[in-house]
């Protein structure tokens, strides 16, 4: 018996479905090669768990798979390419900052509506058919 986890462990863990984490595998998004046991069935370790779940914030934040893929190669080769993990989390970081700004704006935008409509609603005042933000 194998004291790693599962496939089924590792995608309740971290909400991947089966099918994506053997799409991660295939697709060489994982740092390390996944174990097997002597049956063929995958084994994965906490270490795995901790950049999968690396992996889900980079793609939650717009991370394009190839620079997912990009990332890992960099990691996988071992310290003095720093500086190249570095500029490209630096670019991943700055298109992030951007898509916040944007969300804010539109935020704001909505937070500017909601308030237009209580006070129309409070106060029975009209409002336009075309609006304004």
């Amino acid at each position: 018996m194998s004291t790693g986890l599962s496939i089924g462990q590792v995608a309740e863990r971290t909400g991947l479905s089966v099918h994506a984490l053997r799409f991660y595998e295939r697709e060489g998004l994982l740092a390390d090669p996944v174990r097997r046991e002597s049956n063929g069935r995958r084994v994965y370790t906490e270490d795995d768990i901790d950049w999968l779940d690396l992996c889900i914030k980079f793609r939650s934040s717009g991370m394009p798979l190839e620079t997912i893929r990009k990332y890992t190669d960099l990691v996988r080769q071992g310290p003095g390419n720093e500086q190249a993990r570095l500029a490209l989390l630096r670019s991943h970081q700055d298109h992030v900052t951007a898509q916040i700004q944007q969300l804010t704006d539109c935020l704001n935008v909505i937070t500017h509506k909601v308030t237009t409509y209580q006070q129309h609603l409070a106060t029975g005042e009209p409002t336009c058919t075309w609006e304004t933000p």
